[in-house]
Parts: structure tokens; C-alpha cells; sequence
């Protein structure tokens, strides 16, 4: 298996794209790029079996239909509901809700945070995907599928804490090299311990596996229908040793 991880960035520079090859008992880190630009990440995402990108793949249903009203100058406001309260499912999808209330990460808001220029860039990314004709489906059943790293190094007991300090980096790399004594980071180790893009990269490429093999959450029947639109967050759900005792 092939999985590909991509730390997306509105732009190339900030961009990180990993592949690692799992074989048996094994998992070798074989390419690390920095400054990944969309041809680099169409090329990860159509190879990989499945690729896991730390981006929205989609904006709050609420939020679209909220802005779609205020084009006729007529959005809905909840009457004696203090505007904190009924705008957060405005800003925060139910994936983003279903993600805090498991780990206490709440993941940057594509309607009220930075990230929004880069889950642009993603939806133009999907869609191009979707035109050539590779399964695209934003709850993470077709060729990509939408990651937190953050979370998920919460969900493996790793460093998840500011660790993109650079104090803190070479801590991580540490840790995720004793708890995954199998991961070969070969010669892009050095990348690893100085980049956090590119230490997210590989954490995406590891969660991918994860979503691969049926070891990460999936959204309820009840939330399919949103999950379409907005997009679902896959977490793991096993410890970060069954990626390998899967094989």
C-alpha cells in the first residue's frame, strides 16, 4: 500500500506532500517535497491508495445557506439567542463539533479563520480531481480524505501541544520514532525535526492508512447527508501500532 499525506497551505511554499510504502511489517518514508504545488499534489493524491490532507474539504451547510440569504438582505436570526452561541454552526461544521467534544481540539473555522484561502485551494483541488474522473467524496471514501494532525497525535498519545515550535519538533520525531519503532524516515529525518509542514505531511500520510483500513471514524448515518457538503474529519480510532499489524 501507498498512502500519501499533504499539510495544505493557500500557497505552494508552506505546502508539505509525504509517501510512505507499507510492506510487511514495515513502513518507509520514500518522498518528502516541500513547496508542493498542485500538479506535485494531483500527482500524490492519483497514486496513493489513499491520500489524507489536513484542510476543510467544505464550509459549514449553515453558513452557506446564511450567506445565500444575506444576497436578498434577509438572514435569520434567532431571537433571544446571544450571537456567540447562534453563529457558532456558522463557523464550525459537525465534523469540527464531533472532533472537540472527542478530543478537545477544536480545528480552524473555513468560514471565520485564515484556513479559508486554503480550503479554496482544496475545493479547487477535489474538483479537478472529480473532472479527470478519481472518486472524490468529502466524508473520505474516495481518494483523499480529510485528516487532523493535531487530534490525531492527541488519539496516539504524542506530543499535540505546540509542538511545531522548533524546541518542540525534534520531541515529536522523537516520540513517534519510539512509538513506531517500524517507521523508516530514512533520509528525510533531518526534514522532519526542522519543518512542521513537513512532520504533518508524514502524520497526514500515517492517518491515510488508518482511513485505509477501515481504522478511523466515519460519520454516522445521521450526519452523511451534511458530511457530503462540508466534508468529514477521519480520526483514528486504534492505537498507532495497528497501522502495521494490519499488514
Amino acid at each position: 500500500m501507498l498512502t500519501a499525506g499533504i499539510d495544505l497551505a493557500a500557497e505552494p511554499p508552506r505546502t508539505a506532500v509525504a509517501w510512505l510504502t507499507w510492506t510487511s511489517g514495515r513502513a518507509h518514508l520514500t518522498r518528502l517535497e516541500l513547496g508542493a504545488k498542485d500538479d506535485l499534489l494531483l500527482e500524490a493524491i492519483t497514486t496513493a491508495t489513499k491520500t489524507g490532507i489536513d484542510c476543510p474539504f467544505g464550509w459549514p451547510v449553515k453558513f452557506i445557506d446564511f450567506i445565500t440569504a444575506h444576497r436578498t438582505g434577509a438572514v435569520p436570526v434567532p431571537q433571544g439567542v446571544p450571537g456567540l452561541v447562534w453563529r457558532h454552526d456558522l463557523t464550525h461544521r459537525v465534523t469540527d463539533q464531533a472532533v472537540e467534544a472527542r478530543t478537545g481540539r477544536r480545528p480552524l473555522s473555513a468560514s471565520a479563520d485564515r484556513i479559508g484561502h486554503t480550503t479554496m485551494r482544496c475545493a479547487a483541488l477535489l474538483s479537478t480531481l472529480a473532472a479527470q474522473g478519481h472518486p472524490v467524496d468529502r466524508r473520505g471514501t474516495g481518494a483523499a480524505v480529510e485528516v487532523y494532525p493535531a487530534a490525531t497525535l492527541k488519539l496516539w498519545n504524542l506530543p499535540h501541544l505546540r509542538y511545531k515550535r522548533p524546541s518542540a519538533l525534534g520531541l515529536l520525531v522523537d516520540r513517534l520514532k519510539e512509538a513506531a519503532p517500524w517507521l523508516d524516515l530514512a533520509d528525510h529525518e533531518p526534514l522532519c525535526r526542522t519543518s512542521a509542514d513537513a512532520t504533518d505531511a508524514v502524520i497526514c500520510a500515517l492517518a491515510a492508512r488508518a482511513a485505509a483500513l477501515g481504522l478511523a471514524t466515519t460519520p454516522p448515518p445521521e450526519h452523511s447527508e451534511t458530511a457530503a457538503a462540508e466534508g468529514w474529519i477521519a480520526l483514528p480510532t486504534t492505537p498507532l501500532s495497528a497501522l502495521i499489524q494490519a499488514s
